[in-house]
């Protein structure tokens, strides 16, 4: 494992939650038919009209993240340190970026985990917003989404959705965020920096402090370039976002029969298998696949781009790189097996995957073809690569910069 890759990885992890949350809602909604069925579940007249209630969800992550909250001189202080960092990374990462943008250094916040919490709550809600709005619609007490809000299907999701919540914020070290699920298409989005997350990972690894928070600094700061300085990442990503949702509804009105969406899955299943396929794809249908592979293209591409720089970057910038890549490869090996069930279940095992193979792809550009060559990467969505590109570099150098 690119032990590079896992100090970004950590660090974005909160980029990736949509998708995440999205494979999760899937796989929620077949099992809360099933068992719906199965149970003869009766469901009452005054059915709630959310799918979690959001007040336990943010109570239950809330309850696994109480300690280390920061007080309001230790944020002022943070913010400035973090808010120098950033502002020392601006002229690299444009420099080889070869773009400018508005300073994010006022839009840059130290957070403690509950920060992050209610910073991200609102993205959860939107990720459920398409189930909601089946909710409302005449006859919905008889669609899967009723079965899914009985009282017990409802406590589950609610209690299920806190501790996803809770488990990210005591993992993720800075996120470059975007209301990309809320709609928003404009706007500058913020840096966060989630502090005693950040501080018990150089604990526990002994890092360097500065050089450590610097690196981490590197890697958000290319987000923001990413976004703001090529226009057209942000809405592409949202079209995306929004097509796969269009899919997701559809799925919860073929799922509303539980046999018949049992039956559904497993015809998927064994139509779908092949190599590389992740469980969450095993269950789309080929139009779905399409849209998911392309909005997983783009993550890799955002994410092994961002771990390039850093690494290209750093290397000259940190005398203790080395150092602190050997310990993060250290820390990604000795995983407990409560988090690698828990990645493989969610799909970020998927993502972890994908990031280190983005970072390949693009790593792979430069070296037969230079800096410069990775940077039409950010033209437009034509020259973003496939699935299979990512995994066959030359094919997507011969398709888009052509013979040498």
């Amino acid at each position: 494992m690119n032990s590079r890759s896992d100090a970004s990885r950590q660090s974005t992890q909160a980029l990736t939650r949509k998708m995440i949350g999205a494979g999760l809602l899937a796989g929620a909604a077949i099992g809360a038919i099933a068992t719906a069925r199965a149970r003869g579940l009766t469901i009452p007249r005054d059915e709630p009209t959310t799918i979690a209630d959001w007040d336990r969800v943010v109570a239950i992550a809330t309850s696994m993240n109480k300690a280390d909250a920061l007080t309001m001189p230790q944020r002022a202080q943070l913010d400035g340190e973090y808010r120098a960092l950033v502002d020392r990374c601006l002229p690299l990462v444009s420099s080889y970026m070869e773009t400018k943008i508005e300073s994010p250094v006022e839009r840059t916040f130290a957070f403690d985990r509950v920060d992050w919490i209610n910073a991200n709550v609102d993205a959860f809600q939107n990720l459920l917003a398409p189930l909601n709005e089946m909710l409302s619609r005449p006859g919905a007490n008889r669609t899967v989404i009723s079965a899914l809000m009985g009282g017990l299907n409802r406590q589950i999701v609610s209690a299920e959705m806190g501790m996803l919540l809770g488990y990210l914020a005591r993992r993720v070290l800075g996120q470059y965020d975007l209301a990309l699920i809320s709609g928003e298409t404009t706007g500058p989005g913020n840096l966060y920096f989630v502090e005693p997350n950040i501080a018990a990972t150089e604990h526990l690894l002994d890092l360097p402090k500065d050089q450590f928070r610097l690196w981490l600094a590197l890697h958000e700061t290319t987000h923001v370039f990413q976004f703001e300085g090529y226009p057209w990442v942000r809405p592409y990503f949202q079209s995306l976002l929004d097509e796969y949702f269009v899919f997701l509804k559809s799925d919860l009105g073929e799922f509303r029969n539980g046999v018949h969406g049992v039956r559904l899955m497993v015809e998927r299943v064994r139509a779908g298998q092949r190599e590389h396929m992740s469980w969450i794809e095993s269950v789309m249908t080929p139009d779905q696949r399409v849209t998911f592979g392309k909005i997983q293209s783009l993550m890799c591409i955002i994410e092994g781009y961002s771990n390039h720089v850093m690494n290209a970057v750093g290397r000259d910038l940190l005398s203790k790189y080395e150092d602190i890549s050997r310990k993060f490869e250290k820390r990604q090996r000795n995983r407990s097996w409560g988090e690698q069930l828990l990645a493989r279940v969610t799909g970020l095992d998927m993502k972890l995957e994908q990031y280190r193979l983005g970072e390949e792809f693009v790593n792979a550009v430069v070296e037969a073809r230079g800096r410069g060559a990775a940077l039409r990467l950010w033209t437009g969505p034509e020259t973003m690569p496939t699935m299979d590109e990512l995994r066959a570099p030359a094919t997507w150098i011969n398709r888009v910069l052509g013979p040498t």
